[in-house]
């Protein structure tokens, strides 16, 4: 447990470090953190912050630098979060407001980028019960190629042609799309599966076969376009000089871009919280890096989580800044979506 005394000085410490990039002396910190303290008594505490692992001090200063445990505890303990005022929400929902979910998801990843210059990154609505569709059609193309139309609750629209051995007339697509609309409208396509075999009994053998195979295309649709994660501002990182001197480092890092599988997995265990997750150097594998923070938050569509967005950048960043932009820009993702 650290007494108010050191509470105060590794908060001066972190956010010194945060705004000059430099390891800070007992000088600093005395003249910032509004103690009245003789430069040994610092040093003392400095060397018990060290001893527990707070901070670290480099050989080529006398001052000292905060851990990952140091910045862990300064966000979970010591971090005053600066709320977004009106002005500044307003003017980032004027800028999410494009007519399609697909289109606002990239807006959304360029948005997060432009305001932190840090990566944006966003994870595509999914949710946890599987695909549903709001809607469905068949358009006949020629005597055996149906195109199927499925439309998601946030407006995303899948096509896929279907090759039939049957040939059916508008006037028969036209029942099916009806009949699935009004019968399963909201559900997913797993649930579907496993009512049609016992509810479609009344209905033409050849037409089961039909809502068989859209069931498989829309599936095969639906796998293909989930699990997306938008990111945007890859190259910002090269300007941050706390990454761009560990080339190897980043190397890995737009590797975890390129293949995304693990970036994938960390999105879903923020998509598992309640508000801002950040994650701070090599708490998790899909950071990477000891000198990466990842700063998350889940978005809903009608009360239920279905993504996240976030950033990635230093560990150097200011989080009492990020965390409410980050928090702001998924609320309004939420209330965009639910417009589609």
């Amino acid at each position: 447990m650290l007494n108010e005394r050191a509470k105060i000085l590794l908060k001066t410490l972190v956010e010194r470090y945060i705004h000059e990039g430099q390891p800070v002396g007992s000088r600093s910190l005395a003249k910032f953190s509004g103690l009245d303290l003789s430069p040994a008594t610092i040093r003392n505490v400095m060397t018990d912050l060290e001893e527990m692992g707070y901070v670290a001090s480099p050989h080529t200063s006398a001052g000292r630098m905060p851990t990952a445990l140091g910045y862990r505890f300064f966000v979970d303990s010591l971090l005053i979060v600066k709320s977004l005022d009106e002005t500044q929400i307003t003017t980032l929902a004027n800028q999410m407001h494009p007519d399609n979910p697909s289109r606002l998801a990239n807006v959304t990843s360029q948005l997060l980028s432009d305001l932190t210059q840090f990566v944006g990154v966003v994870m595509t609505p999914r949710r946890a019960g599987g695909a549903v569709f709001r809607h469905i059609e068949f358009m006949a193309l020629t005597e055996k190629r149906i195109l199927l139309i499925l439309v998601t609750p946030e407006g995303d629209v899948q096509n896929r042609i279907i090759f039939t051995d049957s040939v059916y007339s508008q006037s028969d697509l036209i029942e099916a799309g009806n009949f699935l609309n009004q019968n399963y409208a909201g559900c997913t396509l797993e649930e579907i599966r496993t009512r049609i075999q016992r509810e479609l009994v009344q209905l033409r053998h050849d037409m089961t076969r039909l809502m068989n195979a859209a069931i498989e295309a829309g599936s095969d649709a639906f796998r293909e376009s989930s699990e997306t994660v938008i990111i945007s501002g890859e190259h910002k990182l090269l300007d941050i000089r706390d990454l761009s001197e560990n080339l190897a480092g980043l190397k890995k890092l737009f590797e975890l871009f390129e293949r995304k599988s693990k970036l994938l997995q960390l999105m879903e265990l923020s998509r598992q919280a309640h508000g801002v997750k950040i994650f701070i150097g090599g708490e998790s594998d899909a950071t990477v890096l000891e000198e990466v923070s990842v700063v998350m938050a889940p978005y809903e569509i009608e009360g239920e989580v279905v993504g996240t967005v976030g950033v990635i950048g230093p560990r150097r960043m200011a989080y009492e800044r990020i965390i409410p932009i980050v928090d702001i820009t998924a609320r309004l993702f939420s209330s965009n979506l639910a417009q589609h």
